[in-house]
Protein backbone atom coordinates (compact mmCIF):
# COMPACT_ATOMS: atom_id res chain seq x y z
CA UNK A 1 0.00 0.00 0.00
CA UNK A 2 0.83 3.79 -0.60
CA UNK A 3 1.60 5.66 2.69
CA UNK A 4 2.71 9.35 2.97
CA UNK A 5 3.67 9.79 6.16
CA UNK A 6 4.72 13.49 7.78
CA UNK A 7 7.11 14.88 9.90
CA UNK A 8 8.65 17.56 11.31
CA UNK A 9 5.98 19.79 13.04
CA UNK A 10 5.65 21.24 16.54
CA UNK A 11 5.71 24.09 18.52
CA UNK A 12 7.33 26.97 17.81
CA UNK A 13 7.58 31.01 18.42
CA UNK A 14 5.85 33.68 16.39
CA UNK A 15 9.19 34.74 14.00
CA UNK A 16 10.34 31.03 13.85
CA UNK A 17 10.91 28.47 11.42
CA UNK A 18 9.80 24.89 11.03
CA UNK A 19 10.68 22.10 8.08
CA UNK A 20 8.15 19.64 7.20
CA UNK A 21 9.25 16.47 5.82
CA UNK A 22 6.42 14.00 3.81
CA UNK A 23 7.99 10.67 2.56
CA UNK A 24 5.68 8.54 0.29
CA UNK A 25 6.55 4.90 0.60
CA UNK A 26 5.53 1.93 -0.90
CA UNK A 27 5.81 0.77 -4.55
CA UNK A 28 5.64 3.82 -6.36
CA UNK A 29 5.50 4.27 -10.53
CA UNK A 30 5.58 7.92 -10.68
CA UNK A 31 4.75 10.73 -8.76
CA UNK A 32 3.04 13.80 -10.27
CA UNK A 33 1.83 16.95 -7.61
CA UNK A 34 3.21 17.23 -4.64
CA UNK A 35 1.49 19.82 -1.91
CA UNK A 36 0.62 20.84 1.72
CA UNK A 37 -2.40 21.30 3.38
CA UNK A 38 -3.74 23.17 6.25
CA UNK A 39 -6.57 22.91 8.66
CA UNK A 40 -6.82 25.13 11.43
CA UNK A 41 -9.79 24.24 13.99
CA UNK A 42 -13.49 25.30 12.85
CA UNK A 43 -12.66 26.08 9.27
CA UNK A 44 -11.98 23.87 6.01
CA UNK A 45 -8.86 22.53 4.59
CA UNK A 46 -7.08 25.30 2.38
CA UNK A 47 -4.04 24.81 0.06
CA UNK A 48 -0.75 26.35 1.08
CA UNK A 49 1.53 25.03 -1.36
CA UNK A 50 1.71 22.74 -4.43
CA UNK A 51 4.89 21.23 -6.93
CA UNK A 52 4.16 19.97 -10.05
CA UNK A 53 6.72 17.17 -10.96
CA UNK A 54 8.49 19.78 -13.21
CA UNK A 55 8.90 21.75 -10.23
CA UNK A 56 6.52 24.69 -11.00
CA UNK A 57 5.42 25.70 -7.48
CA UNK A 58 2.29 27.24 -6.07
CA UNK A 59 1.58 29.16 -3.00
CA UNK A 60 -1.19 30.69 -1.16
CA UNK A 61 -1.27 34.30 -0.83
CA UNK A 62 -0.75 34.26 2.80
CA UNK A 63 2.22 32.45 2.69
CA UNK A 64 4.52 34.04 -0.49
CA UNK A 65 7.61 34.86 0.69
CA UNK A 66 7.85 32.78 3.93
CA UNK A 67 6.97 29.22 3.02
CA UNK A 68 9.13 27.24 0.03
CA UNK A 69 8.17 24.18 -1.36
CA UNK A 70 10.83 21.60 -2.66
CA UNK A 71 10.95 17.78 -3.43
CA UNK A 72 13.74 15.25 -3.52
CA UNK A 73 12.19 12.57 -6.39
CA UNK A 74 14.96 10.24 -5.04
CA UNK A 75 13.36 10.12 -2.23
CA UNK A 76 9.75 10.12 -2.87
CA UNK A 77 10.08 13.79 -0.59
CA UNK A 78 8.74 16.74 -0.41
CA UNK A 79 9.31 19.46 2.14
CA UNK A 80 7.84 22.70 3.11
CA UNK A 81 10.26 25.01 5.01
CA UNK A 82 7.88 27.97 7.02
CA UNK A 83 10.16 31.08 7.88
CA UNK A 84 8.55 33.89 9.63
CA UNK A 85 6.07 31.70 11.50
CA UNK A 86 2.71 33.54 12.85
CA UNK A 87 -0.23 32.02 15.63
CA UNK A 88 -2.56 32.50 12.41
CA UNK A 89 -0.48 29.72 10.77
CA UNK A 90 -1.61 27.34 13.73
CA UNK A 91 -2.81 24.02 12.17
CA UNK A 92 -2.91 20.58 10.91
CA UNK A 93 -0.37 20.64 8.27
CA UNK A 94 -1.36 17.95 5.16
CA UNK A 95 0.60 16.18 2.92
CA UNK A 96 -1.09 15.17 -0.59
CA UNK A 97 0.91 12.88 -3.50
CA UNK A 98 -0.93 12.54 -6.53
CA UNK A 99 0.85 9.47 -7.85
CA UNK A 100 0.39 5.74 -9.97
CA UNK A 101 1.59 2.90 -8.14
CA UNK A 102 1.99 -0.59 -9.08
CA UNK A 103 -1.54 -1.04 -6.54
CA UNK A 104 -3.39 1.68 -8.96
CA UNK A 105 -1.37 2.77 -12.46
CA UNK A 106 -4.40 5.41 -12.50
CA UNK A 107 -3.48 8.68 -11.46
CA UNK A 108 -4.69 8.79 -7.60
CA UNK A 109 -4.48 11.81 -4.60
CA UNK A 110 -2.80 10.15 -1.76
CA UNK A 111 -3.23 12.34 1.98
CA UNK A 112 -0.24 11.74 4.94
CA UNK A 113 -1.87 11.85 8.44
CA UNK A 114 -1.02 15.10 9.30
CA UNK A 115 1.36 16.84 11.68
CA UNK A 116 0.19 19.80 14.22
CA UNK A 117 2.14 23.18 13.55
CA UNK A 118 1.35 25.42 16.90
CA UNK A 119 2.89 28.97 17.01
CA UNK A 120 2.48 30.78 20.12
CA UNK A 121 2.79 34.60 20.43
Amino acid sequence: QVQLVESGGGLVQAGGSLRLSCAASGRIFSINDMGWYRQAPGKQRELVAVITSGGSTNYADSDKGRFTIFRDDAKNTVYLQMNTLKPDDTAVYYCYAQLRSYYNINLSGYWGQGTQVTVSS
